[in-house]
């Protein structure tokens, strides 16, 4: 437990897709993108909303798009925004936007973990997105004491853009954090090409193709766990739709073998999703939430980093990893075997101090400080009726009877997100 904070916000107003009582459908998600183009944003968003939940205190989410900074500052006494990479080229409008709600409010701003993607050689992100980014903490700064990042190399950043070091705070991400100062125990036995594998994946990273029919051959109990709308098209309509190119030989099209004999799932919501998850002997791949989920849920994983912005998360959490382009030649059977799977929580006491500790500084009230009433937030999600992961078992029908209207829906969902508002919710 950690000190009781002096003092604490009330009505809080927390930036994610969905609230965690939210109960979709796998159209209603796709149609309104009630994901945020990945299913990884649920994660952190639902693990900040839980974290945060205490008898004194309300949370609404919203997505924050159509919102007034006069509403915001007549209606909550905190603004928290949990973040993925959003310091990065393509999501600029987006970081404008929040920049300019921010710059007109008076009640406090809270980051709650942001990085940026990283070139290697340089030390500096992909694009010139400086004067954004720039402009987005010093908006944070006016009411806030610090700006919380998921690891060192966005923390450095900032720094060489003239930030000091009391401006920043390295946190992680607060996924997590689902549990607080807890991490499940993991489920460790013995592992065999018999056991039952969930693969996770960026479809767009390089050499995935390989890892994927590798693993296809040699794991009768492999399952692919996907966390990227294009994915929920597929399952939907029939046909993959995304912005980024996938690989060949990558999990996007409907007669790939991990989805015509049903082994390919797409979560919906963080309860289903680590049900899910914890009916694997393991779970390893590309996506970082796709593997704290499992840790999550008691599964073994290891993380195969391709990016600055997941070897940082990873790093920071010591969340077992290996970087994909020297992962040639290790199957499962042996990431399992000879990686150290206790790394994770023997660093989580640490990193949860710190935390607690930023939590307390931005004067945020959480479930685990000490004279802080149970609340009701595990009680009503238990209620609730949440629908399953998706499962490709359905591509064979909707391929042959709404493929030929894909183009008609696309055009449909483009509308309706387009026009899709940012209403608050409360939990």
């Amino acid at each position: 437990m950690t000190p009781t904070t002096p003092r604490a916000h009330r009505r809080v107003l927390l930036r994610a897709h969905q609230s965690p009582f939210e109960s979709h459908s796998a159209l209603h998600t796709l149609l309104r993108n009630r994901i945020g183009d990945n299913a990884g944003n649920l994660l952190f968003s639902h693990a900040s909303h839980r974290l945060l939940s205490t008898p004194s205190t309300q949370i609404e989410t919203s997505r924050l798009f159509h919102l007034s900074a006069e509403e915001v500052n007549e209606k909550y006494d905190a603004v928290v925004i949990p973040l993925a990479n959003a310091f990065r080229k393509a999501f600029l409008p987006e970081l404008e936007r929040l920049t300019q709600l921010i710059e007109g409010l008076k009640v406090p701003v809270t980051v709650l973990g942001v990085n940026a993607q990283i070139r290697p050689s340089t030390g500096e992100p992909v694009g010139a997105i400086g004067e954004q980014v720039s402009a987005f903490v010093r908006a944070v700064l006016r009411t806030s004491p610090r700006v919380g990042v998921r690891g060192e190399q966005t923390a450095a950043y900032l720094k060489r853009l003239g930030f000091a070091d009391q401006d920043v705070e390295t946190i992680g991400c607060p996924s997590m954090f689902l549990y607080g100062p807890d991490l499940p125990t993991l489920r460790l036995g013995e592992f065999s090409q018999h056991s039952r594998v969930s693969l996770n994946l960026s479809p767009y990273a390089a050499g995935i193709d390989e890892l994927v029919a590798d693993h296809d051959r040699r794991y009768p109990n492999l399952a692919y766990t996907a966390q990227d709308i294009g994915t929920l098209w597929l399952l939907l309509a029939g046909e993959y739709e995304s912005e980024l190119k996938p690989k060949h030989g990558a999990p996007v099209h409907a007669h790939h073998p991990l989805l015509h004999s049903g082994r390919t799932y797409f979560p919906l919501n963080v309860p289903t999703w680590l049900d899910h998850l914890a009916g694997f002997d393991f779970s390893f791949g590309t996506r970082i939430h796709g593997n704290i989920a499992a840790v999550l849920a008691g599964t073994p994983a290891v993380v195969l980093t391709h990016d600055s912005r997941t070897a940082e998360l990873a790093d920071y959490h010591q969340l077992p990893h290996r970087r994909l382009g020297t992962a040639k030649g290790w199957d499962a059977e042996r990431l399992y075997a000879e990686t150290d799977l206790s790394t994770t929580a023997a660093a989580h006491p640490e990193r949860w101090r710190r935390m607690a500790g930023f939590l307390s500084e931005q004067g945020l009230e959480h479930r685990y400080q000490d004279g802080v009433a149970e609340d009701d937030f595990d009680a009503r999600l238990a209620q609730i009726r949440f629908p399953e992961v998706v499962r490709s078992d359905a591509v064979d029908f909707w391929h042959t009877t709404a493929a030929k209207g894909f183009r008609a829906l696309r055009t449909v969902v483009r509308r309706v997100r387009g026009s899709a508002g940012g209403g608050t919710r409360t939990s």
